[in-house]
């Protein structure tokens, strides 16, 4: 019989297993040749980001402090698009010093460029740190003034984030500079019975001519935790360490303080405050004035002894009642009283333990005798003052109790 599809060719089995072999396997030469490519091929560059810029400083304040001038401000904690700050950033301080007044120009301030006076690496930041805020002191020299004393600084911060872009500006800062009286260099503290007594002599100079009229002088003192003898090193160091507070105000070259305490030990200084047409401007620092107050000294003799016969009121029997003004000085621990029947002799004290108060009564008085009556005072350092004039006192003869 006819086959009327023609001759057949005979099957190969090897071509139709490597056929069926090729089709399975089509999907993994697929995979494997995106693994080559994508492995051969050079990493992906990573997406820049774009570089933190901190927000602008809003609260810079500039104040003169003797020559120099206090900036105060707080750092930027998120950038402008308000994304949160990892680190503190840089600081870069600028400055304008010009003319103002009849010698200034607006055209020639307006022209003036801003001068980069101090910068500050983030990871010295928080040297500067002081309650919170940032405390920065520009020292001024001696050709940032005008003999005239029409001069303006103004200030303005930027902080750096990063190397490739700074912060905007800041608030502007300005004020008119003057130049401070220099500082006293002659303060002396001495000790005396009513405190520590400071004299100075008054400055004469400036950093560029005679010193104006000196308004006043304000006193500080700072309190040492260690009574111990220091160095004019040491007493450097510890004003940075020991807060120095104002006392007091003086409008000669001295002052007494009298709230001391004994057994501790003080540092003291003074500045002048340089008067100006619209400015008063404070020196800085003196020289520093130590002092350890001790005992050394003992108080005043009372004043004021009165002794009285008291008689018997009621139940009370008869006394001799003695009164005295209390003592000036601050650390008084109390008060003897000495009793003599001699004149001029100090006799015997009365009271066993020191009277706080300033009053006694001599219950032991005999009658018909005459006494003669001292008081003296003792501080806390345990220093007998000197014993006051004598008073005298005495019973009548007779007993004036009534029967």
């Amino acid at each position: 019989m006819d086959n009327p599809q023609g001759p057949q060719e005979a099957p190969n089995p090897a071509r139709n297993r490597l056929t069926s072999l090729a089709i399975f396997h089509f999907p993994f030469f697929i995979f494997l040749f995106a693994v080559l490519v994508g492995g051969c091929a050079a990493p992906a560059e990573p997406i820049e980001r774009k570089a933190p810029v901190p927000r602008a400083v809003t609260d810079l304040n500039a104040v003169q402090s003797g020559n120099g001038v206090v900036l105060r401000f707080t750092l930027p904690k998120e950038t402008v698009d308000r994304r949160p700050l990892k680190q503190p950033p840089a600081i870069e301080v600028y400055r304008i010093i010009r003319a103002s007044g009849p010698a200034a120009s607006a055209s020639a301030a307006a022209s003036q460029t801003p001068r980069l006076i101090l910068t500050i690496p983030a990871a010295m930041v928080d040297q500067y740190i002081e309650y919170g805020r940032i405390r920065v002191v520009d020292s001024l020299k001696a050709e940032d003034f005008r003999p005239d004393g029409q001069a303006i600084a103004e200030y303005t911060v930027r902080t750096r984030a990063s190397t490739k872009k700074q912060s905007p500006d800041s608030n502007s800062a300005q004020l008119n500079i003057y130049p401070a009286a220099d500082s006293i260099a002659d303060l002396k503290a001495e000790i005396v019975r009513s405190g520590v007594v400071l004299t100075w002599t008054a400055p004469q100079r400036t950093l560029i001519g005679s010193s104006p009229t000196i308004a006043k002088y304000h006193l500080y003192r700072a309190e040492l935790e260690v009574a111990a003898a220091l160095t004019a090193t040491e007493a450097e160091n510890s004003k940075s360490k020991t807060p120095f507070l104002k006392i007091g105000e003086s409008e000669t070259q001295s002052y007494r303080d009298s709230l001391v305490e004994h057994g501790k030990s003080y540092i003291y200084s003074v500045r002048s405050v340089a008067q100006y047409p619209n400015a008063l401007i404070e020196s800085n620092d003196s020289n520093f004035g130590k002092v350890i107050v001790k005992g050394t000294f003992p108080p005043a003799a009372p004043q004021g002894l009165v002794v009285v016969f008291v008689p018997v009121i009621n139940e009370a029997p008869e006394h001799i009642e003695l009164s005295w003004a209390i003592n000036p000085e601050t650390d008084i621990a109390g008060y003897n009283v000495y009793r003599s029947e001699q004149e001029g002799a100090i006799g015997t004290r009365l009271n066993p333990e020191l009277l706080l108060t300033p009053a006694f009564r001599d219950m032991n008085a005999l009658p018909g005798r005459r006494y003669f009556y001292t008081v003296a005072a003792v501080d806390r350092s345990g220093n007998e003052s000197p014993i006051s004039a004598a008073v005298p006192g005495s019973f009548p003869a007779e007993s004036q109790q009534v029967p």
